[in-house]
């Protein structure tokens, strides 16, 4: 049982860690006090959580249980090294968006995230065997860095078209407070401003319905009619135990093309939140990237296969352990335990569901704004140079045409847009205009991204 990582060791007397201490991956306090410390790792990642489900159109009941089933199978496949909680994945929101706009079901986005699950399985196996270089080879920081930005802003017209207009008032609002909380706030209540966001948002709508009544604007169905900003009718129908909905995938070549570039930017996640762990908990971890890439995909592959979102490492939760100094995998796997009781309850579901869309208007304005911007935060971290042509040419053609949905027409029933073609422009055009660029315009020495720079010194 040690070898798959489920013995802990007691940290000190069990209760308060010594002053400058930590408790290690290997080391628990006491189950109440682990216990505590899972409840605050499922609050940190509920706000993205939450959102993630609701905005693909997916069942929220099912993404908390099948992110708890997937932070276990991560925990066991690193053998505890690595502690992670693998909520749900905010990079397939475009994809989900885009894929239902072309007449899609659920079970088509699922069915394509699943086979981007299932490459995330066999890039990390690559990376097992053949070093992190193979990730910098095919994705330097000026792709990785274009490829999560286009997705971040091709998000953008579902806000302003979609949840906005339901409610303006709450979205601006929920935006302006969600953005003082991120910014003013501190420590703990900082990394659950998004959840702070939905929660006032909630209290906001349900406010303006009590004193103005009835909204007439743009409903979730895009009709412009007389409705409710908060409808809790479906909370008070739903039992208080029962197993959430689920349904196979579908498999759609088109969709399929739409949801791989994703990859580009989970194994940018996945190498980062390796990089973070292994610092901070003074472990090097360079040999578990691949595996903890490979692990990721198994669990997006569990959770698809029965109609969840993709899962992925949560930045929320590091930031969890950098506050608490507390990196006991135990406190993770009681994370899990607690998620999958949030999915047996059908009334937290319907309360989910029933976020309002003007709610969802004010977060995802600064969400996938967020998104986008970490692309470039990639370009800054790794000094990638956009007044080299090499760099600027294919990465400001393929943003555009990410951005801007622009399409390439095969034939009647065949083309690619938006997410997938940026990606390949980015991704081809970066490549084919390196091997042909003269001499003076590769002198600059390549640089690795932030979550892999370190994994090649033993190679």
């Amino acid at each position: 049982m040690g070898g798959l990582g489920v013995r802990w060791k007691v940290h000190g007397d069990g209760r308060v860690p010594a002053p400058g201490a930590v408790v290690k991956p290997d080391e628990r306090l006491s189950w109440p006090r682990t216990a505590g410390l899972g409840a605050q790792h499922v609050v940190a990642m509920f706000g993205a959580s939450f959102v993630a489900p609701v905005l693909m159109g997916l069942d929220p009941n099912l993404a908390i249980m099948m992110s708890g089933f997937a932070t276990m199978l991560f925990l066991l496949a690193t053998r505890g090294r690595v502690p992670s909680y693998l909520g749900c994945s905010l990079s397939f929101v475009g994809v989900a968006a885009v894929i239902r706009g072309q007449g899609g079901s659920s079970a088509t986005v699922t069915g394509a995230i699943l086979v981007v699950g299932a490459v995330l399985f066999l890039v990390g196996m690559a990376v097992r065997k053949f070093g992190a270089r193979i990730i910098h080879a095919a994705m330097p920081p000026v792709v990785t860095g274009a490829v999560v930005m286009l997705i971040g802003f091709n998000l953008a017209p579902v806000t302003a078209s979609t949840y906005w207009p339901q409610d303006q008032w709450t979205a601006a609002l929920t935006m302006l407070l969600t953005g003082l909380a991120v910014v003013c706030l501190r420590g703990f209540w900082s990394r659950i401003a998004i959840f702070l966001g939905l929660v006032v948002g909630y209290l906001l709508s349900w406010g303006f319905d009590t004193v103005f009544g009835r909204i007439h604007s743009q409903d979730a169905s895009g009709k412009t009619v007389d409705h409710w900003r908060l409808d809790l009718s479906g909370v008070g129908q739903a039992d208080w135990f029962g197993l959430p909905s689920v349904h196979g995938p579908d498999f759609s070549w088109s969709a399929i093309l739409v949801a791989l570039p994703v990859v580009i930017a989970l194994v940018a996640e996945n190498a980062g939140h390796v990089k973070a762990v292994g610092e901070m908990t003074g472990d090097p971890l360079d040999d578990q990237l691949g595996t903890a890439i490979s692990a990721d995909g198994v669990g997006s592959v569990l959770s698809t296969a029965f109609g969840g979102p993709a899962t992925t490492t949560y930045s929320e939760n590091i930031g969890v352990m950098a506050a608490t100094r507390v990196y006991s995998t135990a406190a993770y796997w009681a994370a899990a335990c607690f998620a999958l009781l949030f999915g047996l309850c059908p009334k937290f579901g319907a309360i989910v569901a029933a976020i309002p869309g003007g709610v969802l208007g004010g977060i995802t304005v600064i969400l996938y704004g967020m998104i986008g911007l970490l692309g470039a935060q990639i370009w800054i971290n790794n000094r990638v140079d956009m007044r080299n042509p090499l760099n600027l040419v294919p990465v400001a053609a393929g943003i555009i045409i990410g951005v801007g949905g622009v399409s390439l027409k095969f034939t009647d029933t065949f083309e690619l847009s938006g997410i997938a073609l940026g990606t390949i422009v980015v991704l081809t055009g970066y490549h084919v205009l390196k091997a042909l660029a003269p001499p003076h315009l590769k002198t600059q020495e390549p640089l690795l991204d932030e979550g892999t720079s370190g994994y090649d010194e033993k190679e």
